[in-house]
């Protein structure tokens, strides 16, 4: 098998014309000759129905009542077939374009004379003789040189067509290369972008690990991690009186039940936050005692009812608050850890702290927002890229295929990406 001749897409138009000129050439010669004779028979044609027009006005001018309706219809016939013919534009130069528009026209103006030939000359015989043979014999001129032009325009001309085809393609993938580049350009743009966001967010993590390496910031984040693991050991301890803390809430509303205002506050405070509800408890939670011993009492009379299992480990847990006192090491710890927080949260070295935090945990935030952008933009622009290439590959396949079945030779189009 013969080696492909590596060929440049900018030079391969002018390659390919040259390698076809022997081909193409006599073919656009023929064309351009069809065109004269079309143009030629339509400018006869045109002579004589200008000629039957003034013929018939003249005859019209007459009055005669013998010849005027046939003059007429005429007449009428004339100025069709010339707006028919206005409607066409013989072009200079061949190609598959101008022989396709220019073929519609003719198979137009054909099917609109002939309909008016056929039924304005009845109307007209028998007067008109003459008129009539002049353009009969010109309007067969132009059937002819239609023929002609259509017969060259679907065999002929083919194999320019094709060359028409590959110009197109090659036009379209130095138009593709353009966008590519393009693409390819604002990528680069992208990337930059992103690369100086990048820094500058790992610069503002830097600022953010600095003001949390503080003693004062890492003392409130010890603190809260304290505060989370006693806020896990009270849940803990009072696990088993949710479900009747819920039961109690519902009886205390009603009447028989001796549940002052503060004591229901503080039941609903132990039902959705029972650390704040301890703390918040004066030494020996005695809000909390006064509430499970009024719950207590509501069990033991029958008034506030659990399953079995439920109802043992709540007891249990009752025991603990009343007379074991389980809670008052998690109170006295709540209380402390609580106290120091917020005396550290009003401190003005840890408000300045946590104000320069806050700042710089914004600027990270919209950073990070704008990067992101960046990146999303990047992948959607990096898919046209990739589609682009894709599309530039698969055309040069194909005119790679063209060219060698139009001169028999085997083509690498070198395509700088």
């Amino acid at each position: 098998m013969s080696e492909a001749l590596n060929i440049p897409l900018e030079n391969l138009r002018e390659w390919l014309e040259q390698q076809l000129a022997p081909v193409i050439e006599p073919l656009k010669s023929e064309g351009k000759g069809l065109l004269s004779d079309v143009r030629g028979k339509l400018s006869d044609f045109n002579e004589v129905c200008e000629r039957l027009l003034v013929d018939s006005e003249k005859e019209m001018a007459k009055g005669s009542r013998k010849t005027y309706r046939s003059a007429r219809t005429a007449n009428k016939l004339a100025q069709d077939a010339l707006e028919a013919m206005d409607k066409v534009d013989v072009p200079d130069e061949v190609s598959r374009e101008n022989l396709r528009v220019l073929n519609e026209d003719l198979r137009r103006l054909l099917t609109t004379v002939e309909m008016e030939r056929r039924a304005m000359f009845l109307g007209i015989e028998p007067y008109f003789i003459l008129d009539r043979r002049r353009f009969d014999i010109a309007w067969k001129r132009v059937i002819e040189a239609f023929k002609a032009l259509q017969t060259f325009s679907l065999h002929k001309y083919v194999k320019a067509e094709i060359l028409e085809d590959a110009i197109s393609v090659i036009n379209g993938l130095t138009h593709l290369l353009n966008k590519t580049e393009k693409a390819k350009t604002i990528k680069g743009r992208m990337e930059l972008r992103k690369k100086i966001f990048e820094e500058r967010i790992a610069e503002k993590q830097r600022e953010i690990a600095a003001v949390q390496t503080k003693s004062e910031m890492q003392d409130l984040v010890q603190l809260n991690m304290e505060i989370e693991e006693l806020e896990r050991k009270v849940k803990n301890n009072l696990r088993h009186l949710q479900k009747p803390f819920i039961k109690f809430q519902s009886l205390a509303r009603g009447p028989g039940y001796a549940v002052t205002p503060d004591e229901l506050k503080k039941l609903d405070e132990y039902l959705n936050d029972p650390f704040n509800a301890l703390t918040t408890e004066e030494e020996g939670y005695p809000i909390l005692k006064s509430v499970v011993r009024k719950m207590g009492d509501a069990i033991n009379q029958g008034k506030l009812k659990l399953k079995s299992s439920r109802l043992r480990k709540a007891q249990e847990q009752i025991r603990e608050v009343l007379e074991k006192e389980t809670l008052i090491p998690i109170h006295q710890k709540c209380r402390e850890a609580f106290s120091k927080r917020q005396q550290l949260l009003t401190s003005e070295a840890l408000a300045a702290f946590q104000n320069e935090l806050t700042n710089y945990q914004k600027e990270l935030m919209e950073l990070q927002r704008r990067k992101e952008f960046i990146e999303s933009k990047h992948a959607v622009l990096d898919k046209v890229h990739q589609e682009l290439l894709q599309k530039i590959e698969n055309q040069r396949k194909e005119l790679e295929k063209t060219i060698l079945g139009l001169t028999g030779k085997k083509v690498a189009v070198t395509i700088t990406l």
